[in-house]
């Protein structure tokens, strides 16, 4: 270990929180992890974190990195009965049109959110120089007298009547997620709030589980239907264990997916393909659909400020807080614990202007990616530029030339994966692959309801 301090604190023990704290743990005597919640041994979604009980899956880079954060992670997931295969390999539809499916060598671990929490977060824990404070309560920082530099952070358990305590620490991250406080404690201390930048989607997933069965999916990991302006309905429905699959129905602009279960049925009829709901329309769900609500896709724009406390930090959802169609985060978070590491090498914790910097660039791709992305949908609010109009226009024929050309598959799972820069995209070759197939933006695939009657109820077959 090359010691550089002695107490690092990180508030927040979801993911990007316990990859902090497994990197830190290389250069402090003594990581504590806080969190309001009992997090430790934990595998089932649990209060504060209520997203996690929707599908999500650790794509290409955030799969490469956690593997050499926690060698054999895979393995180890695949023993649990964790599925893992092929990005490419899975049955993807855009525009109501199926991709060409394309080996790919990129990795996604279709994990259930809390299963996989658990399995890191147990390497974390298992590490002699790290602690975990389950169940405080965090008040905010503690700052020298100039409140130039945060010194620790008040914390108070959440039960009985403890008196506050103050946990010294030579850094603080900031890993709580899209309700961070930090904009606020900046304010309180005399600093700056962190300009924001929103794309409000109205997203909703609603998520039911079931029972799988191995025709559902002849072979493949999952099937996703992705919304698009013309099909805003979608939906991801995959393995996620033994015998278990997931399926999250989206939809966006307060076109919600209900809750009650025939009417659940009713919105997976009206995807834009009958895989699904030709799959479910016969099964017994294992529990009942739940609802979890997206407004915004939020960016805090930290890199801007021209004064911000030394040994802060922000990570995660707490800097920038992506649409989760797109299943980025994880990715991003385990980047940002990477570059946290490259910073820490350097003998000293990094001033927080630098890596604010410093993850403010590896959160520009994504964000291009899914901001834009989310542009594309005429009721989507936000500025359309020359780039993202442009943008938009090519993806769709880069999609339309997908559903021909598994080549093209290849490269637009290795940009979705964050393995490749978008601009990958426009290089010649794949430029002429793209126009080979669609010289002018194509045209949606019609719904598989094109011309039936869609007022009915959905109807179980008889048997």
């Amino acid at each position: 270990m090359n010691e550089i301090g002695d107490r690092a604190v990180v508030l927040g023990g979801s993911m990007a929180g316990v990859l902090a704290a497994r990197v830190l743990a290389e250069f402090y005597r003594q990581v504590t992890v806080v969190d309001r919640d009992t997090v430790l041994g934990v595998r089932e979604p649990r209060r504060g974190a209520p997203h996690t009980v929707h599908a999500h899956g650790l794509h290409a880079r955030g799969h490469l990195i956690m593997e050499e954060l926690f060698p054999g992670i895979t393995a180890e997931l695949s023993a649990a009965g964790i599925p893992t295969g092929d990005l490419g390999e899975m049955r993807w539809y855009f525009n109501g049109r199926r991709l060409q499916p394309a080996r790919t060598g990129l990795i996604s671990v279709t994990a259930p959110r809390p299963v996989l929490e658990y399995h890191v977060r147990e390497r974390v824990a298992a590490l002699p120089n790290v602690t975990f404070l389950e169940g405080w309560d965090i008040l905010g920082p503690v700052t020298t007298a100039d409140r130039t530099r945060v010194v620790g952070v008040r914390v108070e358990r959440r039960s009985g009547d403890a008196e506050p305590e103050v946990l010294e620490a030579d850094l603080v991250v900031d890993a709580t997620g899209r309700g961070s406080r930090t904009p606020a404690w900046l304010e309180e201390l005399g600093y700056e709030r962190p300009e924001e930048e929103r794309v409000k989607v109205g997203l909703a997933y609603t998520t039911c589980h079931y029972q799988s069965r191995p025709e559902w999916f002849d072979g493949v990991q999952s099937i996703n239907p992705v919304a698009s302006p013309a099909h805003p309905r979608g939906a991801f429905f995959g393995q996620v264990g033994p015998g278990l699959c997931i399926l999250s129905l989206t939809g966006v602009l307060g076109d919600h997916p209900p809750t009650e279960p025939e009417a659940f049925l009713d919105f997976v009829r009206t995807l834009p393909v009958p895989d699904v709901y030709e799959a479910v329309r016969d099964a017994e769900p294992l529990d009942s659909p739940v609802s979890f609500r997206f407004p915004a896709s939020v960016r805090r724009r930290y890199e801007r400020l021209t004064r911000f406390p030394d040994r802060l930090l922000v990570m995660g959802d707490a800097a920038c807080s992506f649409n989760p169609v797109y299943g980025q985060g994880m990715s991003v978070a385990s980047i940002e614990a990477l570059t946290l590491r490259q910073r820490l090498r350097e003998g000293s914790a990094p001033p927080p202007r630098q890596f604010l910097a410093d993850i403010a660039k590896i959160i520009d791709t994504p964000w291009e990616i899914s901001a834009g992305g989310d542009l594309d949908f005429p009721g989507v609010v936000g500025e359309r530029t020359f780039k993202v109009r442009m943008g938009n226009a090519y993806m769709a024929r880069l999609q339309y030339a997908a559903t021909k050309d598994a080549r093209v598959t290849d490269g637009f799972m290795r940009v979705a994966g964050l393995m490749d820069p978008p601009q990958a995209l426009m290089r010649p070759a794949m430029l002429l692959r793209v126009l080979r197939h669609a010289v002018r933006r194509p045209a949606a695939g019609e719904s598989w309801l094109a011309g039936k009657d869609t007022t009915g109820a959905a109807e179980r077959p008889t048997v």
